[in-house]
């Protein structure tokens, strides 16, 4: 018998994962994130497929979970190779088919192998993540001219337009309501603008819902036409220090390792590397086409 449970109802499983996931929240950063916006904005909140959640569970002891929000990847945390291939197992016997799985990277690799050799799939291995953790906050110097402000309901067609312009920056295709998306982040002082002396936005910083004593920066973004003035790393410091203000114990931040520019940014305002995350793509085995991923050019990467 597996060791796996799983179950689409959100409050059954925080009810069995909760102290798990709080007892690493660093390591933990995206299911934490993911289940605080669903309780927050709903079920479908990532997209209209519906969520499962898993927990592995020995003795009366949570040692893995993962969450699922299609059509976005199967997020894991961490496992052996074993609990890799038993993971693998028991969604496949329970008819799911995830698009694909971010994870560490030797368990994103475990499992993928795992998923391929039970289901025929294939996989890719696509983009490599950096997470990093705010140590010490340091101000680039000289700051670029302007100020920092929290956005509001009237910074609403703004922030979706630019949130949908971040989404195809990075590459994700994946169907979100840029709005919705808005809405959700006003109503909690969710992100920063950077605006110009006269007022004009020229970039964005946001950042989740403090949970388990955790935030994490996301997304980052400026304009094509306003980048390499400053402006990303004066947000992302602002939005920073207001989370370190509103009592966040780790204030954590995923970059794209394609990306030297931003990792040298963050790096340089005082964020450490803590982990490598990948995040591989599968295809199942009676697809009649394959198709070709293609890597678009990052300037601030944040998996929601």
């Amino acid at each position: 018998m597996s060791d796996w449970w799983s179950t689409p109802d959100l409050d059954a499983f925080l009810a069995r994962a909760a102290t798990f996931l709080h007892s690493r929240p660093a390591a933990h950063t995206l299911p934490l994130s993911v289940t605080d916006a669903l309780r927050h904005r709903g079920l479908h909140a990532f997209g209209d497929g519906d969520p499962v959640f898993g927990v592995l569970e020995r003795a009366g002891t949570v040692e893995a979970v993962f969450v699922r929000t299609p059509p976005w990847p199967l997020n894991v945390t961490a496992l052996s190779e074993s609990d890799a291939d038993a993971l693998a197992a028991h969604l496949a016997a329970e008819g799911h088919d995830p698009s694909g799985v971010t994870a560490d990277q030797d368990t994103a690799a475990a499992f993928a192998a795992a998923w391929q050799s039970r289901t025929g799939a294939t996989g890719q291995a696509g983009k490599r993540q950096r997470l990093y953790r705010l140590a010490e906050l340091t101000a680039p110097q000289p700051s670029p001219p302007g100020r920092p402000r929290v956005a509001t309901a009237g910074d609403r067609a703004l922030l979706a337009r630019w949130f949908a312009e971040f989404a195809e920056a990075v590459g994700e295709s994946v169907p979100t309501d840029a709005g919705a998306w808005a809405d959700a982040r006003i109503a909690y002082g969710g992100v920063t603008l950077w605006e110009r002396p006269d007022g004009t936005p020229v970039a964005m910083a946001g950042v989740t819902r403090l949970v388990a004593g955790q935030v994490r920066v996301a997304p980052v973004y400026t304009p094509a036409d306003l980048r390499g003035r400053g402006y990303a790393g004066a947000a992302t410091v602002e939005v920073s220090r207001a989370a370190l203000a509103a009592g966040a114990d780790e204030v954590l931040l995923f970059t794209d390792l394609a990306n030297p520019t931003s990792n040298a940014l963050y790096q340089r305002i005082g964020y450490r590397p803590v982990a490598d995350f990948t995040v591989w793509e599968f295809t199942p085995a009676d697809a009649s086409d394959a198709s070709d991923a293609s890597a678009a050019e990052v300037t601030a990467t944040a998996t929601p």
